[in-house]
């Protein structure tokens, strides 16, 4: 009976410890859940991102200009819908409020539509979207596919842009690769935007964007990691627009906050550009997954 006993107890201890190691050995989702990673059925991933970009300078002149801010908040709503984990749809909003004549950069938070004041603000477009990996054999490659429709009515008012007045059909292809002892990864991003509509609505109607990026993560933690991006934006005119491009540089950091929440954070500097401005930008964002 006591041996019985004795064996028992040793098993509970042996459970117990095997549990523990798996409990370590789980990744966070700051590493798991790329945006290349689909979510598990009845799975939610809602990330909330914020996007302050401030200029003084434009790319032809070297001349300090009247300060120009831009605010981007959007919010990606991504459910699974798959039981094989394949496919999942989601909900994109954008809204934008931009000061521009020289105003102070924290402006743009007062959120208000004064063309005294040269100020716009609202909610400017949504985007149904899906996400699937189109090659089986490339399991860390997804393809995420998006329709934004513009909210707005003029592109610009009073002399102050808001956003652009036009339909745009977006493809992402995402793909990471952790590298072993999920110390270091790799992610990149080709994102093509096309933008269609009449000239005089939108500047960027009948254009086609390829905006390549390259994401480089070092994790000291499960919880926290930093990393360093470069991105290149490259604008085609297909007959109505202007050709524009810029290269940006940028590092940043996540820290998973809990196991639903993490929180990202990220700078960006615009190095050369072409018919654009060369700011900086500072973002902020908090992600949810459950």
């Amino acid at each position: 009976m006591k041996l019985k006993i004795t064996l028992l107890v040793f098993s509970m201890i042996a459970f117990s410890v095997s549990s523990q190691e798996e409990d370590e050995k789980e990744q966070s989702n700051i590493i798991t859940y790329t945006p290349s990673k689909l979510l598990n059925k009845g799975q939610w991933d809602i990330k909330w991102f914020n996007n302050l970009y401030t200029q003084t300078k434009e790319s032809e002149t070297s001349k300090k200009q009247p300060r120009a801010t831009y605010f981007t908040s959007t919010i990606d709503v991504f459910t699974g819908i798959s039981e094989a984990n394949n496919l999942d749809i989601g909900l994109l909003l954008e809204i934008r409020s931009n000061a521009v004549n020289g105003l102070d950069a924290f402006d743009v938070f007062k959120f208000e539509n004064n063309s005294v004041k040269s100020t716009r603000s609202g909610l400017t477009s949504f985007a149904p979207a899906i996400k699937f990996k189109p090659l089986k054999r490339f399991n860390n490659l997804t393809l995420q596919t998006a329709f934004h429709i513009p909210l707005i009515k003029e592109e610009s008012k009073n002399s102050v842009y808001l956003d652009q007045n036009g339909y745009t059909l977006q493809n992402k292809f995402l793909y990471d690769h952790t590298f072993s002892g999920d110390e270091f990864q790799l992610f990149a991003e080709l994102n093509s935007e096309l933008n269609f509509g009449e000239k005089e609505d939108n500047f960027a109607n009948n254009s086609l964007v390829f905006a390549p990026s390259v994401f480089f993560s070092y994790f000291p933690s499960q919880e926290f990691t930093v990393l360093a991006m470069v991105q290149h934006s490259q604008r085609l005119d297909l007959g109505d627009s202007i050709e524009q491009d810029y290269s940006v540089a940028g590092v940043g950091a996540k820290y998973q906050i809990s196991k639903v929440v993490n929180i990202e954070f990220l700078y960006t500097n615009f190095l050369r550009g072409t018919n654009t401005g060369l700011g900086q930008t500072f973002n902020i964002g908090l992600r949810s997954l459950f």
